[in-house]
C-alpha cells in the first residue's frame, strides 16, 4: 500500500523558518516534521511513499539526496531526479517526489497522483504537518473490513480555552486547554479507495468540502477513533511544545515507543 503525504503548503505561521524551507521539513528537535510521518507508516509496514509538493518543490529533491545525514546508517540510491529508492538495514523506502502546484488544493493534489494508483488498490492520504503515533495496521484493517471509499482517523478535540474552577471568586484550579473526548476532529491519516478520484472534480477541489461531505452523506465514510497521541504544528508554540516532549522523552518519545528509533 502507498502513502501519499500532502506536502505543498507554506508554512506562514511557522515565522522565518518558513522562508528558509517548505513546512514539512521544518525541523521538530534534530529531525524534519515529515521524518516523523514516514517513520510512523514504515514502522506500520508502509514503505511506498509518494510526497505531493508545492512551495519549495526543489528542497524535497535535496532532502532524500542527503537522507543519510538524516540517518547516518541509510544508503540512498537516486533513480531520476524526483525518485529515490533509501535502504536501511531491515527496510527499503521507495519515494515519489511529484510537483502538484504551488496553489493547489488538497483534493487537487490527491488528482495530480491518480495515475501512480490502481484501481483496485487502496492507498493513504495524510497531511505533512501533524505527527501521531496512530496505529495504521489497525486503521488499515477496520477500513478493509467497513468496505467504504473513506476512511480519516477521528482524534478527540482539544479545547481553545483553559477551564477554570473558581469558588468565592478564587480560582481553585486551572486546566489548560483539557482534551474534548466526546467530540472529534479530521486529524488526516486518510485510507483512500481507488473511487475517491469520482469525487474529486477538479484541481480545485478542497478534500475536505465536496469530497468528504458527499461521502458522509451517502455513508461512506468511515471514523477511525484514535486516542493516543496526536499533535498537530501550524505555529512556533506548537513547534516548541512537541520540541519540549522530545527533550523530556516523555509522550511518544518514551524510551518503550519504538516507532521513532533508528532501528530501520
Amino acid at each position: 500500500m502507498k502513502a501519499v503525504i500532502l506536502a505543498g503548503g507554506f508554512g506562514y505561521r511557522l515565522g522565518s523558518e518558513s522562508k528558509k524551507r517548505p513546512k514539512p521539513l521544518i525541523k521538530i528537535g534534530k529531525k524534519p516534521l515529515i521524518w516523523y510521518i514516514m517513520k510512523n507508516y514504515s514502522y506500520n509496514g508502509i514503505n511506498d511513499f509518494i510526497i505531493c509538493t508545492g512551495y519549495k518543490h526543489e528542497s524535497f529533491n535535496k532532502f532524500f539526496k542527503n537522507f543519510n545525514q538524516v540517518e547516518k546508517k541509510s544508503k540512498v540510491f537516486q533513480q531520476s531526479k524526483n525518485s529515490f529508492i533509501i535502504k536501511f538495514k531491515k527496510k527499503i523506502w521507495s519515494i515519489k517526489i511529484v510537483f502538484t502546484g504551488l496553489k493547489t488544493n488538497t483534493g487537487g493534489r490527491i488528482k495530480c497522483i491518480s495515475k501512480f494508483i490502481k484501481q483496485n488498490e487502496s492507498f493513504c492520504v495524510t497531511y505533512s504537518d501533524s505527527i501521531s503515533d496512530i496505529n495504521l495496521k489497525k486503521e488499515i484493517k477496520f477500513h478493509l473490513i467497513k468496505k467504504k471509499i473513506a476512511t480519516l482517523a477521528a482524534i478527540s478535540l482539544p479545547n481553545r480555552f483553559g477551564i477554570l474552577k473558581i469558588k468565592n471568586n478564587s480560582v481553585k484550579s486551572f486546566f489548560e486547554k483539557p482534551l474534548n473526548n466526546s467530540e472529534k476532529i479530521n486529524g488526516g491519516y486518510f485510507i483512500f479507495s481507488y473511487k475517491i478520484f469520482k469525487y474529486i472534480k477538479s484541481y480545485n477541489t478542497i478534500l475536505e468540502e465536496y469530497p468528504l461531505q458527499q461521502l458522509s452523506k451517502i455513508n461512506q465514510l468511515n471514523a477511525y477513533k484514535h486516542n493516543g497521541f496526536w499533535q498537530t504544528v501550524d505555529n512556533l508554540k506548537d513547534k516548541k511544545f512537541l520540541e519540549n516532549l522530545i527533550k523530556k522523552k516523555v509522550g511518544p518519545w518514551a524510551k518503550k515507543n519504538r516507532i521513532w528509533k533508528n532501528e530501520n
